[in-house]
């Protein structure tokens, strides 16, 4: 089983509000049905993966303490419901099975992780809106479809895009950064945490910060001392995608520099996060080291 990014970035989710498993506290609330079919260390394999190869499976890890993954369970279950069988909807309690949560390399609920044709396809964290989670729910039951597993869906499969997106990719295909900035920044201001924007801002950003610099030669001529200088090359290598010499860079320079300096090396860093995959190993490396820096 491996993890592939079948769901396009538009139809992802916020990574922002899932919970780390290790804040969570006892809840008070009274159980209630759970829709699904519960998923254990010895039925996983069997009637989940298995399974998967004649219609999507979506898993839901999730835990009893977190209000968030009642509220996007209830939204599964109603969803599964009303599709009428087309996917099965399987429920990963983290609490009662740690060995499940472990397997699939869970660290924080809830979370929805989809299985097609015995391949494990990261879907979501925390809680989208209803009419987000269709739509992303119609999209992987259409790649299935694609490959031979179950039926496309009769629903749309793409979320329409906002005004300022439309003005600011129209801006990019021009060329236009500043435009394309603008376009991001006035959609951030109605939308303060449109994911999609922030992170189309953190990349127009880069895009102007590294515009007009020689890659070659600002690598070449960096020195350690220069502050100004390590935030360029570690720009350039995140754009070039050697995000691992960008962060250790950056981390080396907190270490080296004092007071504002150090605070801009840190604020850097933490731009420059916005723009990987929150999954990525090696973010999830750099993020732990820099905590371990600042306490």
């Amino acid at each position: 089983m491996s993890f592939n990014n079948a769901i396009p970035p538009r139809g992802g989710a916020n990574f922002g509000n899932a919970f780390d498993l290790s804040t969570l506290k006892k809840s008070d609330q009274p159980d209630l049905p759970i829709p699904g079919v519960a998923v254990t260390q010895e039925n996983l394999v069997s009637d989940f993966v298995s399974k998967s190869k004649e219609k999507v499976v979506v898993l839901l890890c999730w835990s009893p303490r977190s209000a968030q993954s009642k509220e996007i369970l209830e939204t599964l279950g109603k969803l599964e419901t009303a599709d009428q069988g087309a996917w099965l909807l399987g429920t990963v309690d983290v609490d009662s099975q740690p060995q499940v949560a472990q397997a699939l390399q869970v660290k924080a609920v809830p979370i929805a992780i989809a299985i097609v044709g015995e391949q494990l396809l990261p879907l979501f964290e925390s809680v989208p809106p209803m009419e987000q989670v269709r739509l992303v729910i119609n999209k992987l039951l259409e790649l299935a479809s694609q490959k031979g597993i179950g039926q496309a869906p009769e629903g749309p499969t793409e979320i329409p895009m906002e005004p300022e997106e439309q003005a600011a990719y129209a801006a990019l295909e021009k060329g236009d950064y500043k435009i394309a900035k603008q376009s991001y920044e006035t959609w951030l201001k109605r939308k303060p945490n449109e994911q999609v924007a922030i992170i189309g801002l953190a990349q127009v950003n880069l895009m102007l910060r590294i515009e007009g610099l020689d890659p070659e030669l600002t690598l070449k001529n960096a020195k350690d001392t220069d502050l100004t200088s390590q935030l360029m090359c570690a720009d350039i290598e995140v754009a070039s995608g050697n995000n691992q010499a960008a962060f250790d860079r950056l981390l080396s320079a907190i270490k080296r520099f004092s007071g504002d300096d150090k605070d801009k090396a840190k604020a850097h860093l933490i731009q420059l996060f916005n723009l990987v995959d929150p999954s990525d190993p090696r973010l999830v490396k750099a993020r732990s080291e820099l905590a371990s820096l600042l306490f």
